[in-house]
């Protein structure tokens, strides 16, 4: 345990990190909030960092409840977490066969087929609202929980959801908070029956946790200033940035 705490290369890298996520769970969404895991497992194992990455989610997730109180839709969540919990179930039942890095490419193909059909409506100018849609919900909430245990990749498919629906950015990012607070409180069984949370793991995530706060509360804050013409360009484009960086990740990881 001593090793790792007393490595500055990991607090380098670890803080930055635990920002940056921060910032994406009080609202602002993207490619900040997969950079974390990547980011600390430049001094450490990928399975370390989603370890000690978890707990802090945790907490994150508290203060953006907290944060976005009383501003939730029922409907997409009664759409998308029941799947989000069969996806949870098939990422533990299969842990030793799948490998993140496949799981990386497709949800990063996916997001990025979802971006482009975006733009292509927007030349077009035959931008429709989306609908919900229980067949539809279910499978992208059960791909999101599936990734978001696989990889922490559980974004994009929920956004593959719900940002087609158009709600008002502070109904959007209250719903995906109550969204992906139960996602990774759920997650912690199935973490910790795996072996996820030893000492050294715990130890390193209660020395991160003060920042997470907040970084929690200045994304909350720049998402209320934002304009709906202005946050749904900014969340595509960070859906973007999040399909390449996981398609560059998942190439990656299988070419090794």
């Amino acid at each position: 345990m001593q090793n790792l705490l007393s490595d500055p290369y990991f607090y380098a890298a670890a803080v930055p990190a635990v920002i940056l996520v921060g910032l994406s769970k009080g609202g602002l969404g993207g490619a900040m909030a997969l950079i974390g895991v990547p980011l600390i497992a430049l001094v450490t194992s990928p399975i370390q960092a989603a370890a000690i990455m978890l707990p802090i989610l945790i907490v994150m997730d508290i203060v953006s409840l907290w944060t976005w109180r009383g501003v939730w839709d029922g409907v997409t969540l009664r759409n998308l977490l029941p799947g989000a919990m069969l996806g949870i179930a098939l990422g533990w039942a299969t842990a030793a066969l799948v490998t993140p890095g496949a799981v990386r490419l497709i949800v990063g193909v996916i997001a990025l087929a979802f971006v482009l059909r975006w733009l292509t409506q927007r030349v077009a100018r035959s931008e429709r609202t989306g609908r919900h849609s229980l067949v539809r919900g279910t499978l992208c909430g059960a791909l999101s929980g599936f990734t978001s245990f696989v990889a922490h990749a559980g974004g994009p498919p929920y956004q593959v959801y719900a940002l087609p629906l158009k709600q008002p950015p502070a109904l959007y990012v209250g719903t995906s908070v109550i969204f992906f607070a139960v996602v990774n409180a759920v997650k912690l069984i199935p973490y910790f029956a795996l072996g996820q949370f030893d000492a050294t793991n715990l130890a390193a995530s209660a020395i991160l946790m003060p920042v997470a706060p907040l970084a929690t509360l200045a994304g909350a804050w720049l998402v209320r200033r934002m304009r709906p013409d202005i946050f749904y360009p900014f969340m595509y484009a960070m859906v973007a940035l999040v399909s390449l960086k996981l398609i560059h990740d998942g190439i990656a990881d299988l070419w090794m």
